[in-house]
């Protein structure tokens, strides 16, 4: 039996028509007034154009419908790290232009310490003070707490989005699942390393009932492992050992070419044998767009 590998890797106001105008006034003055709401699109950051390009695409391909929703009235994207427009920046906006709510959606694969502990440092929500001296100190991030009340919603693994995106770009690559084993690459989190390794299992669980693969490993290729292609390269070689043929697909939300070509496609090159690749990423996904837009739909509902 082949096995999964480890490689360590409202109220609506209404105005009673009268002969009287009284009645009108009362029932005027007892609205309680519509309040103004916003989307905000949160993702890392890179260094790279296509990286950025791919996450503002998202918001330009989600925002009429979003907007068609009355009750929100500006949707926009902001990157955590790297460039602008930052958090803070796009936060100043929301409170310059009178927003009472923000639906802050990050665009993060699972749980982990930019999620969990970073962005709510950034706005204002959480005073975690590891977060806030890292932020600050080492990456020269903004924080701002914002006058409009912050909701953030949960990431993308409370979904099957990423289950269905992996299993469609390994089809598109599959030519025989009997001999193929399949590689997934994420960038991994020390301080959540369960969570991702809940999340890379539960797909594999997944690709073994839909695609029909049984030789599934996966392998980090983030700061946990030092940004190093050695990890690809082990999972590669283990499933060689099992198959004929090895698919490699990477876990990541954006092309960026330091990860998909410097450090994947050098492990793939550093391997003999029948090795399938595209450099390619989650981005860009209908589904994922349909996530964001139901997503942001739903919150506002709430508020």
């Amino acid at each position: 039996m082949k096995r999964l590998i480890k490689t360590g890797i409202v109220l609506t106001a209404f105005v009673l028509f009268s002969c009287g105008g009284e009645t009108a006034k009362k029932e005027e003055s007892n609205t309680i007034p519509e309040k103004k709401i916003g989307v905000l699109l949160v993702n890392h950051g890179s260094v790279a154009k296509s990286w950025r390009k791919m996450l503002l695409d998202v918001e330009t391909q989600v925002k009429e419908e979003i907007l068609s929703n009355p009750k929100i009235s500006k949707v926009t994207t902001a990157f955590m790290e790297y460039t602008e427009p930052s958090i803070a920046t796009r936060m100043k906006e929301f409170d310059e232009e009178g927003f009472d709510e923000v639906i802050v959606v990050p665009i993060f694969l699972t749980v982990s310490s930019h999620y969990s502990h970073d962005i709510p440092v950034i706005l204002g929500v959480s005073s975690d003070p590891k977060s806030k001296d890292y932020m600050i100190g080492k990456e020269n991030v903004e924080i701002y707490k914002a006058k409009a009340r912050v909701t953030i919603t949960p990431p993308l693994d409370y979904s099957t989005i990423l289950k269905k995106n992996v299993e469609r770009r390994v089809k598109a690559l599959s030519k025989d699942a009997q001999n193929e084993g399949v590689l997934l690459v994420a960038y991994g989190d020390a301080d959540y390393n369960q969570q991702w390794e809940e999340m890379v299992d539960e797909i594999g669980k997944y690709l073994k009932i839909k695609s029909g693969h049984e030789s599934i490993a996966y392998a980090w290729c983030g700061h946990l492992v030092g940004y190093s292609s050695e990890p690809t390269v082990k999972g590669i070689e283990q499933l060689l050992e099992l198959e004929d043929n090895v698919i490699v697909v990477p876990i990541l939300v954006g092309n960026d070419p330091y990860f998909q070509k410097d450090i994947i496609q050098k492990a793939v090159d550093m391997v003999k044998g029948n090795i399938l690749y595209k450099q390619d990423a989650i981005l860009p996904d209908a589904n994922l767009n349909k996530w964001v837009i139901d997503i942001a739909n739903k919150t506002s509902e709430g508020l």
